[in-house]
């Protein structure tokens, strides 16, 4: 049966927002928030019978809010709102970004607040629904007034104008339309403002990146449990009472999920056994990873509540002492620094990672492993390339990470004189995940290489079967191939949270 999400403007949530973004789940307007659409647009109408100047309904944009629009012109200002908006620059968005944007567009307006017609929010959603993905442009936001150019990029098929992709083909807005059976519809008044004024390229990669992220966070507990039973480990450091007496909760769930991995391993040893400590990329896993789970709560907080938001700018307050108020809910300050911080503590999630890769490719460090986790050195360059790839992307995440949302530059002749540069961080957070996971997935096929060196079969629950998930994927090598293949194979693995699920398939969720 087909996968149908219900939008009402209140209880959408990030996997509901994956489920049509990612994996192409039907769209619905709740039955109940119908009205509140029709009565916000009934407002509108009759603000302009009532000839009173509002801004975004009669009046120009931004610094021209003090230019009336007579009523002949309403039509041709919203047009023309589009069309100069719609000037971004750069590679086009994925397909589930746009996907993303579209549906959280239309669920804001769903509230109730923006002042639409109805057939507004059902062409958007109908597009969604025939797989009509308009060509956004994926630069030249700075995240206030809204995300006003990929948004207008968004808008421009649905007047017919603009490219879109329709099964698989990219067209004019005008042909994907008419192939998809939805004909063009004619902005009225308010209406452009309210589909282009909102944050919703921010959020469109904003909650994918948070999706991937949350799950990336578990599977790095899961790669670096398989390496430090891969290294005979010390175990004492995962003790639930060094990590209770430090009560930071994301360090004391780490330490659990690793005590959990770890379970019934025979290769992991005590403190003394073999040797007194560990290096820091194993014995802090639990200070380390947790502290990115920590900062990783109030990201997922952030974007849950920006998911069920109103973002556009005037919003309408219909009722017997109805308003149109005009303030700033369209800046993008709040995700931009939440998408500033998941940069950051992805970032250092890969850091660690590499610093793993590292100790099991280098024989100075890696406990007894050959070289590069090879059987016959200097014929065979085995591991080594790999972790100059770790160490690429783990370089390039540095420079990725810097905060964008420190940064404005005043536009709209100083009327907009700060702005968030959010879109920018959420672009930049999205890029920062790909490339952490590409970091795991290369730890993760370093790590089952190392394990084949010792007693795979003495691995604990749950590391044994992250090596189990990548040996069924990816071969023990035994002397140089042409490695992207099977890095292809581990990155998906990772990314499609397979890792994950067969992983708690036999320890239970973990935290």
């Amino acid at each position: 049966m087909e996968k149908v999400i219900k939008i009402n403007g209140n209880d959408l949530t990030i996997e509901d927002v994956v489920q049509v973004a990612r994996f192409g789940a039907k769209v619905e307007i709740d039955e109940k928030q119908k009205e509140e659409i029709l009565k916000s647009r009934a407002y509108v109408e009759d603000a302009l019978a009532s000839g009173q100047a509002i801004y975004g309904i009669n009046t120009g944009f931004g610094k021209f809010s003090t230019v009336s629009i007579s009523e002949e012109e309403l039509d041709l200002l919203q047009k023309n709102l589009i069309y100069s908006d719609a000037c971004g620059v750069g590679e086009p968005f994925d397909t589930e970004i746009v996907r993303a944007m579209m549906v959280l567009r239309a669920n804001s307006i769903c509230k109730g607040f923006s002042g639409v017609l109805m057939t507004t929010v059902e062409c958007l959603i109908n597009m969604l629904n025939e797989g009509v993905h308009p060509i956004v442009r994926s630069k030249g936001s700075v995240g206030s007034s809204g995300d006003l150019c990929p948004l207008a990029h968004m808008v421009l098929p649905m007047i017919g104008e603009g490219e879109a992709e329709y099964k698989g083909e990219v067209l004019s807005g005008a042909e994907a339309m008419k192939r998809a059976g939805l004909k063009p519809i004619t902005l009225k008044a308010k209406e452009g403002l309210a589909l282009i004024n909102g944050t919703q390229a921010i959020m469109g990669n904003a909650v994918m990146a948070t999706y991937d992220a949350e799950k990336l966070l578990k599977q790095a507990d899961i790669v670096s449990a398989l390496t430090v039973d891969a290294l005979g480990g010390i175990i004492d450091a995962f003790d639930e009472r060094i990590n209770l007496i430090r009560p930071h909760q994301g360090q004391i769930d780490t330490a659990e999920n690793m005590r959990r991995l770890l379970s019934e391993s025979k290769n992991v040893t005590k403190q003394g056994e073999v040797r007194m400590q560990d290096s820091y990329s194993l014995r802090c896993i639990p200070q380390i990873h947790g502290a990115s789970r920590i900062a990783f709560e109030y990201v997922k907080k952030a974007v849950e509540v920006e998911i069920n938001s109103v973002t556009d700018n005037p919003l309408i307050f219909p009722g017997e002492d109805g308003a149109c108020i005009s303030g700033g809910n369209f800046h993008g300050q709040p995700i931009a620094i939440a998408m500033d911080t998941l940069g950051i503590l992805v970032s250092e999630i890969a850091n660690v990672s590499e610093r793993r890769i590292e100790k099991m490719v280098n024989p100075a460090l890696s406990h007894g492993l050959p070289a590069f986790l090879v059987k016959h050195g200097g014929i065979n360059d085995g591991f080594m390339i790999p972790q100059y790839v770790a160490a690429a992307l783990v370089s390039e995440n540095k420079v990725l990470a810097h905060p964008a949302s420190v940064d404005s530059i005043p536009t709209s002749a100083n009327q907009e004189d700060h702005v968030s540069m959010g879109t920018i961080g959420a672009r930049k957070a999205r890029q920062i995940v790909d490339h952490a996971q590409h970091v795991i997935s290369i730890e993760l096929m370093c790590a089952a290489q190392a394990a084949d060196f010792g007693e795979a079969d003495k691995l604990g629950i749950g590391s044994k079967e992250a090596y189990k998930v990548l040996r069924e994927n990816v071969t023990f090598m035994e002397n140089d191939r042409i490695f992207y293949p099977d890095m292809d194979k581990s990155f998906e693995v990772i990314k499609s949270g397979e890792l994950l699920d067969r992983v708690e398939s036999v320890v239970g969720e973990l935290k």
